[in-house]
Protein backbone atom coordinates (compact mmCIF):
# COMPACT_ATOMS: atom_id res chain seq x y z
CA UNK A 1 0.00 0.00 0.00
CA UNK A 2 1.59 3.44 -1.11
CA UNK A 3 0.77 6.64 0.61
CA UNK A 4 0.88 9.51 -1.72
CA UNK A 5 3.01 12.60 -0.46
CA UNK A 6 2.02 14.32 -3.88
CA UNK A 7 0.22 14.27 -6.55
CA UNK A 8 0.19 15.56 -10.06
CA UNK A 9 -3.23 17.23 -11.16
CA UNK A 10 -3.09 16.42 -15.31
CA UNK A 11 -6.03 18.81 -15.59
CA UNK A 12 -7.50 22.38 -15.40
CA UNK A 13 -10.38 24.85 -14.22
CA UNK A 14 -12.98 23.57 -11.75
CA UNK A 15 -11.89 20.33 -11.78
CA UNK A 16 -7.94 20.56 -10.94
CA UNK A 17 -9.24 23.03 -8.18
CA UNK A 18 -11.87 20.28 -6.93
CA UNK A 19 -8.86 17.91 -6.46
CA UNK A 20 -6.63 20.44 -5.40
CA UNK A 21 -9.12 20.72 -1.99
CA UNK A 22 -9.33 17.20 -1.98
CA UNK A 23 -5.64 16.42 -1.23
CA UNK A 24 -5.27 19.31 1.07
CA UNK A 25 -8.12 18.09 3.31
CA UNK A 26 -6.06 14.24 2.87
CA UNK A 27 -2.80 16.36 3.72
CA UNK A 28 -1.27 15.89 -0.02
CA UNK A 29 1.10 18.39 -1.96
CA UNK A 30 -0.73 19.28 -5.43
CA UNK A 31 1.08 19.95 -8.99
CA UNK A 32 -0.39 21.39 -11.25
CA UNK A 33 0.19 21.59 -14.62
CA UNK A 34 -0.65 24.87 -17.09
CA UNK A 35 -0.19 25.89 -20.68
CA UNK A 36 0.89 29.54 -21.39
CA UNK A 37 -2.51 30.68 -21.36
CA UNK A 38 -3.12 29.50 -17.97
CA UNK A 39 -0.17 31.02 -16.13
CA UNK A 40 -3.05 33.20 -14.21
CA UNK A 41 -5.64 30.92 -13.93
CA UNK A 42 -6.84 30.10 -10.08
CA UNK A 43 -5.67 25.97 -10.01
CA UNK A 44 -1.94 27.26 -10.80
CA UNK A 45 -2.38 29.66 -7.90
CA UNK A 46 -4.00 27.20 -5.53
CA UNK A 47 -1.65 24.22 -5.93
CA UNK A 48 1.88 23.98 -3.93
CA UNK A 49 3.54 23.80 -7.05
CA UNK A 50 3.33 24.36 -10.90
CA UNK A 51 5.02 23.49 -14.14
CA UNK A 52 4.31 25.10 -17.60
CA UNK A 53 3.81 22.42 -19.72
CA UNK A 54 3.17 23.93 -23.34
CA UNK A 55 1.42 26.41 -25.26
CA UNK A 56 -1.58 27.14 -25.48
CA UNK A 57 -3.46 24.29 -27.74
CA UNK A 58 -4.30 21.38 -25.35
CA UNK A 59 -3.05 18.85 -28.03
CA UNK A 60 0.51 20.96 -26.90
CA UNK A 61 0.32 20.67 -23.42
CA UNK A 62 -2.38 19.02 -21.48
CA UNK A 63 -2.86 16.11 -23.90
CA UNK A 64 0.87 15.95 -24.27
CA UNK A 65 2.06 12.81 -22.17
CA UNK A 66 6.10 13.32 -22.47
CA UNK A 67 5.55 16.67 -20.77
CA UNK A 68 3.13 15.68 -18.07
CA UNK A 69 5.83 12.46 -17.21
CA UNK A 70 8.10 14.76 -17.32
CA UNK A 71 6.70 17.30 -15.04
CA UNK A 72 6.04 14.01 -12.66
CA UNK A 73 9.70 13.30 -12.36
CA UNK A 74 10.58 17.10 -12.04
CA UNK A 75 8.38 17.35 -9.03
CA UNK A 76 8.38 14.07 -7.17
CA UNK A 77 4.83 13.41 -8.14
CA UNK A 78 3.66 9.94 -7.21
CA UNK A 79 0.26 9.78 -9.07
CA UNK A 80 -1.56 11.56 -11.24
CA UNK A 81 -5.21 12.43 -11.38
CA UNK A 82 -6.80 13.43 -14.65
CA UNK A 83 -10.27 14.70 -13.99
CA UNK A 84 -12.79 14.65 -16.37
CA UNK A 85 -11.81 15.02 -20.65
CA UNK A 86 -7.90 15.95 -21.67
CA UNK A 87 -6.33 12.38 -20.48
CA UNK A 88 -8.65 10.80 -18.38
CA UNK A 89 -9.85 8.05 -20.86
CA UNK A 90 -6.79 7.22 -22.35
CA UNK A 91 -5.62 4.03 -21.90
CA UNK A 92 -2.15 3.85 -23.32
CA UNK A 93 -1.48 7.40 -21.11
CA UNK A 94 -2.51 5.12 -18.04
CA UNK A 95 0.14 2.49 -19.20
CA UNK A 96 2.60 5.03 -19.45
CA UNK A 97 2.79 6.18 -16.44
CA UNK A 98 2.38 2.52 -14.83
CA UNK A 99 5.87 2.20 -16.92
CA UNK A 100 7.30 4.86 -15.56
CA UNK A 101 6.59 3.81 -11.92
CA UNK A 102 3.28 6.75 -11.66
CA UNK A 103 0.27 5.48 -10.57
CA UNK A 104 -3.04 6.61 -12.26
CA UNK A 105 -5.68 7.74 -9.85
CA UNK A 106 -8.29 5.70 -11.70
CA UNK A 107 -9.12 2.08 -13.38
CA UNK A 108 -6.72 0.26 -15.05
CA UNK A 109 -5.69 0.53 -18.72
CA UNK A 110 -7.43 -2.60 -19.25
CA UNK A 111 -10.67 -1.60 -18.40
CA UNK A 112 -10.27 1.98 -19.80
CA UNK A 113 -9.58 -0.16 -23.00
CA UNK A 114 -12.56 -2.12 -23.08
CA UNK A 115 -14.93 0.22 -21.98
CA UNK A 116 -13.92 2.65 -24.53
CA UNK A 117 -14.55 0.57 -27.73
CA UNK A 118 -18.51 1.20 -27.65
CA UNK A 119 -18.81 -2.59 -29.27
CA UNK A 120 -16.57 -4.54 -26.74
CA UNK A 121 -18.08 -2.44 -23.96
CA UNK A 122 -21.82 -3.90 -24.58
CA UNK A 123 -20.57 -7.11 -25.34
CA UNK A 124 -19.02 -6.77 -21.89
CA UNK A 125 -22.27 -5.44 -20.47
CA UNK A 126 -23.86 -8.50 -21.82
CA UNK A 127 -21.36 -10.81 -20.04
CA UNK A 128 -22.13 -8.94 -16.97
CA UNK A 129 -26.29 -9.04 -16.91
CA UNK A 130 -26.32 -5.38 -17.62
CA UNK A 131 -30.06 -4.79 -19.63
CA UNK A 132 -28.47 -3.37 -23.22
CA UNK A 133 -30.40 -1.55 -25.91
CA UNK A 134 -31.25 -4.45 -28.84
CA UNK A 135 -28.63 -3.75 -32.17
CA UNK A 136 -26.42 -5.26 -34.39
CA UNK A 137 -23.76 -8.24 -33.56
CA UNK A 138 -20.67 -5.75 -33.54
CA UNK A 139 -20.02 -3.86 -36.48
CA UNK A 140 -22.14 -3.26 -39.66
CA UNK A 141 -19.79 -3.58 -42.77
CA UNK A 142 -22.18 -2.72 -45.52
CA UNK A 143 -26.02 -1.32 -46.31
CA UNK A 144 -26.72 -4.93 -47.11
CA UNK A 145 -25.91 -5.61 -43.37
CA UNK A 146 -27.85 -2.60 -42.15
CA UNK A 147 -30.81 -3.32 -43.75
CA UNK A 148 -30.76 -6.67 -42.49
CA UNK A 149 -30.06 -5.50 -39.05
CA UNK A 150 -32.74 -3.17 -38.52
CA UNK A 151 -35.54 -5.45 -39.73
CA UNK A 152 -34.57 -7.56 -37.01
CA UNK A 153 -34.87 -4.79 -34.74
CA UNK A 154 -37.50 -2.55 -36.26
CA UNK A 155 -37.88 0.95 -37.17
CA UNK A 156 -36.50 3.49 -36.00
CA UNK A 157 -32.92 2.85 -35.97
CA UNK A 158 -29.94 4.61 -35.04
CA UNK A 159 -26.19 4.19 -36.66
CA UNK A 160 -23.32 5.33 -34.52
CA UNK A 161 -19.54 4.98 -35.03
CA UNK A 162 -18.28 2.51 -32.85
CA UNK A 163 -14.90 5.16 -31.87
CA UNK A 164 -17.41 7.91 -31.43
CA UNK A 165 -18.12 10.47 -29.18
CA UNK A 166 -19.73 14.09 -28.51
CA UNK A 167 -22.98 13.06 -31.42
CA UNK A 168 -20.50 13.15 -34.24
CA UNK A 169 -21.16 10.13 -36.41
CA UNK A 170 -24.11 8.99 -35.38
CA UNK A 171 -27.11 9.05 -37.93
CA UNK A 172 -31.24 7.84 -37.10
CA UNK A 173 -32.71 6.27 -40.36
CA UNK A 174 -37.03 6.60 -39.46
CA UNK A 175 -37.89 3.62 -42.15
CA UNK A 176 -36.29 1.47 -44.81
CA UNK A 177 -36.39 4.66 -47.00
CA UNK A 178 -33.77 6.33 -45.08
CA UNK A 179 -31.00 3.68 -44.11
CA UNK A 180 -28.89 4.10 -47.31
CA UNK A 181 -28.29 7.69 -46.62
CA UNK A 182 -27.86 7.17 -43.18
CA UNK A 183 -25.64 4.29 -43.13
CA UNK A 184 -23.31 6.29 -45.67
CA UNK A 185 -23.64 9.83 -43.65
CA UNK A 186 -22.73 8.24 -40.45
CA UNK A 187 -19.80 6.11 -42.04
CA UNK A 188 -18.02 9.37 -43.63
CA UNK A 189 -18.79 11.04 -40.81
CA UNK A 190 -17.58 9.00 -38.53
CA UNK A 191 -14.16 8.44 -40.49
CA UNK A 192 -13.56 12.30 -40.83
CA UNK A 193 -13.91 12.69 -36.93
CA UNK A 194 -12.01 9.51 -35.72
CA UNK A 195 -10.13 8.24 -38.82
CA UNK A 196 -12.43 4.86 -38.42
CA UNK A 197 -15.24 4.33 -40.48
CA UNK A 198 -16.95 1.04 -38.52
CA UNK A 199 -20.25 1.94 -37.26
CA UNK A 200 -23.17 -0.29 -35.14
CA UNK A 201 -26.92 -0.27 -34.75
CA UNK A 202 -29.07 -0.46 -32.32
CA UNK A 203 -32.94 0.42 -31.98
CA UNK A 204 -33.43 4.22 -31.47
CA UNK A 205 -35.82 4.83 -28.54
CA UNK A 206 -38.17 7.69 -29.14
CA UNK A 207 -38.48 9.23 -25.62
CA UNK A 208 -35.88 8.06 -23.34
CA UNK A 209 -34.04 9.33 -20.65
CA UNK A 210 -30.51 9.52 -19.92
CA UNK A 211 -29.85 8.14 -16.72
CA UNK A 212 -26.49 7.08 -15.06
CA UNK A 213 -25.15 4.73 -12.42
CA UNK A 214 -22.47 6.41 -10.20
CA UNK A 215 -20.31 3.16 -9.30
CA UNK A 216 -17.26 3.03 -7.28
CA UNK A 217 -14.96 -0.27 -7.07
CA UNK A 218 -11.50 -0.48 -5.18
CA UNK A 219 -9.89 -3.16 -7.42
CA UNK A 220 -9.92 -5.82 -4.34
CA UNK A 221 -13.76 -7.06 -5.13
CA UNK A 222 -15.59 -4.14 -3.54
CA UNK A 223 -18.15 -2.51 -5.58
CA UNK A 224 -21.12 -0.28 -4.76
CA UNK A 225 -23.56 1.99 -6.63
CA UNK A 226 -24.31 5.58 -5.66
CA UNK A 227 -27.56 5.66 -7.21
CA UNK A 228 -28.29 7.51 -10.15
CA UNK A 229 -28.09 11.02 -11.83
CA UNK A 230 -31.13 12.11 -13.95
CA UNK A 231 -29.27 14.13 -17.22
CA UNK A 232 -32.25 14.11 -19.96
CA UNK A 233 -31.95 17.88 -20.53
CA UNK A 234 -29.41 18.13 -23.09
CA UNK A 235 -28.48 20.01 -25.78
CA UNK A 236 -26.43 18.16 -28.71
CA UNK A 237 -25.81 15.64 -26.52
CA UNK A 238 -24.01 17.52 -23.89
CA UNK A 239 -25.61 17.75 -20.80
CA UNK A 240 -26.68 20.87 -19.51
CA UNK A 241 -29.05 19.91 -15.98
CA UNK A 242 -28.19 17.31 -14.11
CA UNK A 243 -29.83 16.29 -10.78
CA UNK A 244 -29.98 12.88 -8.02
CA UNK A 245 -32.13 11.00 -7.49
CA UNK A 246 -33.77 10.64 -10.68
CA UNK A 247 -37.06 11.72 -10.65
CA UNK A 248 -38.57 9.53 -12.36
CA UNK A 249 -37.06 6.62 -10.98
CA UNK A 250 -38.48 4.37 -8.28
CA UNK A 251 -36.63 3.16 -4.91
CA UNK A 252 -37.70 -0.47 -6.36
CA UNK A 253 -36.15 0.62 -9.92
CA UNK A 254 -32.95 2.10 -7.92
CA UNK A 255 -32.13 -0.58 -5.90
CA UNK A 256 -32.46 -3.69 -9.14
CA UNK A 257 -30.00 -1.39 -11.58
CA UNK A 258 -28.08 -0.11 -8.65
CA UNK A 259 -27.40 -3.50 -7.87
CA UNK A 260 -26.95 -5.10 -11.34
CA UNK A 261 -24.16 -2.35 -11.70
CA UNK A 262 -22.55 -2.76 -8.48
CA UNK A 263 -21.94 -6.53 -9.21
CA UNK A 264 -20.62 -6.26 -12.39
CA UNK A 265 -18.00 -3.75 -10.89
CA UNK A 266 -17.44 -6.10 -8.39
CA UNK A 267 -17.19 -8.89 -10.55
CA UNK A 268 -14.77 -6.72 -13.14
CA UNK A 269 -12.32 -5.70 -10.28
CA UNK A 270 -13.14 -2.25 -11.53
CA UNK A 271 -10.68 0.50 -9.57
CA UNK A 272 -11.89 4.04 -8.55
CA UNK A 273 -14.97 5.74 -9.92
CA UNK A 274 -17.34 4.85 -12.81
CA UNK A 275 -20.37 5.47 -14.08
CA UNK A 276 -22.79 3.20 -16.41
CA UNK A 277 -25.13 4.92 -18.78
CA UNK A 278 -28.43 4.31 -20.02
CA UNK A 279 -31.43 4.92 -21.73
CA UNK A 280 -34.16 4.56 -19.82
CA UNK A 281 -38.01 3.82 -21.40
CA UNK A 282 -41.37 2.64 -20.33
CA UNK A 283 -39.38 1.22 -16.86
CA UNK A 284 -36.72 -0.36 -18.83
CA UNK A 285 -32.69 0.50 -18.99
CA UNK A 286 -31.00 0.07 -21.56
CA UNK A 287 -26.68 0.43 -21.45
CA UNK A 288 -25.56 3.12 -23.67
CA UNK A 289 -21.62 2.96 -22.72
CA UNK A 290 -19.96 3.22 -19.36
CA UNK A 291 -17.50 6.53 -18.57
CA UNK A 292 -14.55 5.22 -16.51
CA UNK A 293 -13.67 8.26 -14.49
CA UNK A 294 -15.26 10.86 -12.77
CA UNK A 295 -18.00 13.06 -14.06
CA UNK A 296 -18.72 16.70 -14.28
CA UNK A 297 -21.90 16.03 -12.91
CA UNK A 298 -20.42 13.60 -9.55
CA UNK A 299 -21.42 16.86 -6.58
CA UNK A 300 -25.17 16.14 -6.82
CA UNK A 301 -23.94 12.85 -5.65
CA UNK A 302 -21.54 13.57 -3.14
CA UNK A 303 -24.48 16.06 -1.92
CA UNK A 304 -27.33 13.18 -1.41
CA UNK A 305 -24.82 10.78 0.03
CA UNK A 306 -22.39 13.04 1.75
CA UNK A 307 -19.35 11.51 0.48
CA UNK A 308 -16.34 12.95 -1.18
CA UNK A 309 -15.88 10.81 -4.13
CA UNK A 310 -12.43 12.40 -4.97
CA UNK A 311 -10.88 11.48 -1.83
CA UNK A 312 -12.07 7.91 -2.52
CA UNK A 313 -10.77 8.10 -5.88
CA UNK A 314 -7.21 8.37 -3.92
CA UNK A 315 -7.57 5.89 -1.35
CA UNK A 316 -8.53 3.75 -3.66
CA UNK A 317 -5.50 4.39 -5.95
CA UNK A 318 -3.31 3.92 -2.87
CA UNK A 319 -4.57 0.45 -2.47
CA UNK A 320 -7.13 0.86 0.30
CA UNK A 321 -10.11 -0.67 0.67
CA UNK A 322 -13.66 1.00 0.06
CA UNK A 323 -14.45 3.48 3.37
CA UNK A 324 -18.25 2.96 3.26
CA UNK A 325 -20.45 -0.46 2.01
CA UNK A 326 -23.48 -0.24 -0.23
CA UNK A 327 -25.39 -0.88 3.48
CA UNK A 328 -23.56 2.60 4.39
CA UNK A 329 -25.34 4.67 1.79
CA UNK A 330 -28.70 6.29 2.36
CA UNK A 331 -30.24 9.06 -0.22
CA UNK A 332 -30.47 11.80 1.63
CA UNK A 333 -32.67 15.35 -0.01
CA UNK A 334 -32.08 16.14 -3.71
CA UNK A 335 -29.28 17.32 -5.27
CA UNK A 336 -29.30 19.63 -8.89
CA UNK A 337 -26.44 20.97 -10.84
CA UNK A 338 -26.45 23.66 -13.73
CA UNK A 339 -23.72 23.60 -15.91
CA UNK A 340 -22.32 27.46 -16.73
CA UNK A 341 -20.70 27.88 -20.23
CA UNK A 342 -19.16 31.59 -21.39
CA UNK A 343 -21.36 31.07 -24.29
CA UNK A 344 -23.78 33.73 -26.26
CA UNK A 345 -27.31 32.84 -26.48
CA UNK A 346 -29.41 31.99 -28.73
CA UNK A 347 -26.59 30.34 -30.55
CA UNK A 348 -24.34 29.13 -28.06
CA UNK A 349 -20.97 30.58 -29.33
CA UNK A 350 -17.83 30.25 -26.99
CA UNK A 351 -17.64 34.15 -25.46
CA UNK A 352 -13.88 34.25 -23.85
CA UNK A 353 -13.03 37.45 -22.63
CA UNK A 354 -12.27 39.06 -19.08
CA UNK A 355 -14.41 39.02 -15.93
CA UNK A 356 -14.77 42.53 -14.54
CA UNK A 357 -17.19 41.00 -11.11
CA UNK A 358 -17.68 37.87 -9.90
CA UNK A 359 -19.65 36.90 -6.82
CA UNK A 360 -20.68 33.22 -5.91
CA UNK A 361 -24.14 32.66 -4.32
CA UNK A 362 -23.85 31.08 -0.76
CA UNK A 363 -26.25 30.20 1.96
CA UNK A 364 -27.37 26.25 3.49
CA UNK A 365 -27.15 23.85 0.71
CA UNK A 366 -25.35 26.01 -2.12
CA UNK A 367 -21.97 24.67 -3.91
CA UNK A 368 -20.55 26.65 -6.65
CA UNK A 369 -17.54 24.78 -8.18
CA UNK A 370 -15.57 27.18 -10.31
CA UNK A 371 -12.14 28.68 -11.08
CA UNK A 372 -13.13 32.53 -11.99
CA UNK A 373 -12.25 34.96 -10.38
CA UNK A 374 -12.74 38.97 -10.39
CA UNK A 375 -10.05 39.99 -13.30
CA UNK A 376 -9.70 36.82 -14.70
CA UNK A 377 -9.57 36.33 -18.27
CA UNK A 378 -11.31 33.36 -19.82
CA UNK A 379 -9.20 31.60 -22.22
CA UNK A 380 -10.59 30.97 -25.78
CA UNK A 381 -8.59 27.59 -26.50
CA UNK A 382 -10.66 25.23 -23.93
CA UNK A 383 -14.19 24.35 -22.81
CA UNK A 384 -16.42 26.89 -22.34
CA UNK A 385 -17.75 25.60 -18.61
CA UNK A 386 -16.83 28.09 -15.99
CA UNK A 387 -18.84 27.32 -13.53
CA UNK A 388 -21.17 24.39 -11.86
CA UNK A 389 -23.88 25.50 -9.38
CA UNK A 390 -25.14 22.76 -7.32
CA UNK A 391 -28.01 23.16 -5.00
CA UNK A 392 -29.13 20.04 -2.35
CA UNK A 393 -32.24 20.23 -0.09
CA UNK A 394 -34.32 18.22 1.69
CA UNK A 395 -36.65 17.04 -1.53
CA UNK A 396 -36.61 18.67 -5.09
CA UNK A 397 -39.59 21.28 -4.63
CA UNK A 398 -36.57 22.79 -2.08
CA UNK A 399 -33.88 22.01 -4.07
CA UNK A 400 -35.51 23.94 -7.32
CA UNK A 401 -36.25 26.88 -4.98
CA UNK A 402 -32.50 27.06 -3.69
CA UNK A 403 -31.61 26.83 -7.61
CA UNK A 404 -33.77 29.57 -8.45
CA UNK A 405 -32.70 31.84 -5.09
CA UNK A 406 -29.00 30.87 -5.74
CA UNK A 407 -29.06 31.70 -9.81
CA UNK A 408 -30.01 35.18 -8.87
CA UNK A 409 -27.47 35.80 -6.33
CA UNK A 410 -24.85 34.65 -8.37
CA UNK A 411 -22.61 37.39 -10.77
CA UNK A 412 -20.59 37.28 -13.85
CA UNK A 413 -20.11 40.36 -15.48
CA UNK A 414 -17.75 40.77 -18.46
CA UNK A 415 -18.50 37.93 -20.03
CA UNK A 416 -21.87 36.40 -21.45
CA UNK A 417 -22.99 33.12 -19.94
CA UNK A 418 -26.07 30.77 -19.97
CA UNK A 419 -27.32 31.79 -16.73
CA UNK A 420 -30.42 33.65 -18.77
CA UNK A 421 -31.36 30.20 -20.26
CA UNK A 422 -31.40 28.84 -16.75
CA UNK A 423 -33.81 31.37 -15.44
CA UNK A 424 -36.09 30.52 -18.07
CA UNK A 425 -35.73 26.67 -17.46
CA UNK A 426 -37.05 26.93 -14.19
CA UNK A 427 -40.33 28.59 -15.08
CA UNK A 428 -41.16 25.88 -17.26
CA UNK A 429 -43.93 23.29 -15.89
CA UNK A 430 -42.39 20.20 -17.27
CA UNK A 431 -38.80 21.15 -15.86
CA UNK A 432 -40.36 21.98 -12.69
CA UNK A 433 -42.12 18.84 -12.54
CA UNK A 434 -39.43 16.96 -13.81
CA UNK A 435 -41.43 15.30 -17.14
CA UNK A 436 -38.85 15.75 -19.65
CA UNK A 437 -36.77 13.45 -21.97
CA UNK A 438 -33.25 13.34 -23.99
CA UNK A 439 -35.38 15.72 -26.61
CA UNK A 440 -37.00 18.28 -24.93
CA UNK A 441 -34.71 20.80 -24.50
CA UNK A 442 -34.01 20.62 -28.02
CA UNK A 443 -37.33 20.94 -28.62
CA UNK A 444 -37.73 23.81 -26.50
CA UNK A 445 -34.84 25.87 -27.60
CA UNK A 446 -36.04 25.40 -31.55
CA UNK A 447 -39.32 27.03 -29.83
CA UNK A 448 -38.09 29.50 -27.52
CA UNK A 449 -34.67 30.50 -29.06
CA UNK A 450 -34.94 29.33 -32.51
Amino acid sequence: MAHFDKILIANRGEIALRVIRAAREMGIKTVAVHSTADVDAMHVRMADESVCIGPPSGTESYLSIPAIIAACEITGAQAVHPGYGFLSENANFVQILEDHEITFIGPSAEHIRMMGDKITAKETAINLGIPVVPGSEGGVPDIVAARKAAAEMGYPVIIKATAGGGGRGMKVAETEADIEMAFSTARSEAKSAFGNDEVYMEKYLQTPRHIEVQVFGDGQGGGVHLAERDCSLQRRHQKVFEEAPGPCITPEQREKIGSICANAIAEMGYRGAGTIEFLFENGEFYFIEMNTRLQVEHPVTEAIFGVDLVREQIRVAEGMKLSFGQKDLEVNGHAIEIRINAERLPNFAPCPGKVTQYHVPGGLGVRMDSALYDGYSIPPYYDSLIGKLIVHGRDRPEALSRLQRALGELIVDGVETTVPLFHALLAEPDVLSGNYDIHWLERWLDENMG
